[in-house]
């Protein structure tokens, strides 16, 4: 299965179905920059080129795992999406479905993924005690920041999403 979204196109006006011609698309295109910024940093995130930091498949586990507990119905599926057209590993998802992620056989997956819920959850408890964890699951500085920075993209881009679902499911479009 490959993604229905076009390369540098608009994710977030493909998946909710955002059209053009509708007030909606108008209202966002009214802030293009902030939508350009939006889709460049999605793009920036999720670039299989991405180098010297976390893997594209650990990336979108987190962009997948970060749906489900906010819960995203929308993105949880079009991250599956590109999770499935990588051949993901069912026990991971399995794992991640059934909120046993401590089963894990991968200590480093299992720890970008228990910050993961920590940030989204309880980013509080985001602290000095959290980093460590990951430091001793093998991460590296600049992963850790690209980790906190992509799961601070996400939970914006599942706020901004939800808001557009709002807008689109109250006849705004």
């Amino acid at each position: 299965m490959t993604s229905t979204v076009e390369p540098n196109a608009d994710l977030l006006n493909s998946v909710l179905g955002i059209q053009p011609g509708t007030h909606l698309h108008a209202v966002r295109d009214a802030r293009d920059k902030v939508a350009s910024a939006t889709q460049g940093s999605h793009d920036l995130f999720f670039d299989q080129a991405l180098e010297n930091n976390l893997s594209l498949s650990e990336r979108l586990w987190v962009a997948y795992y970060a749906a489900r507990l906010t819960p995203h119905a929308t993105l949880t599926a079009h991250y599956l999406e590109q999770l499935q057209a990588l051949g993901a590993d069912k026990t991971v998802r399995a794992a991640i479905d059934f909120a046993d992620i401590e089963t894990l056989d991968d200590a480093r997956l299992r720890g970008i993924l228990s910050f993961t819920r920590t940030l989204i959850e309880s980013p509080v408890h985001g602290d000095q005690a959290a980093l460590q964890a990951l430091q001793q699951q093998g991460l590296s500085t600049a992963e850790i920041v690209v980790l906190a920075q992509l799961i601070a993209f996400l939970s914006y881009q599942m706020r901004l999403a939800a808001g557009l679902g709002a807008l689109l499911s109250a006849g705004a479009a």
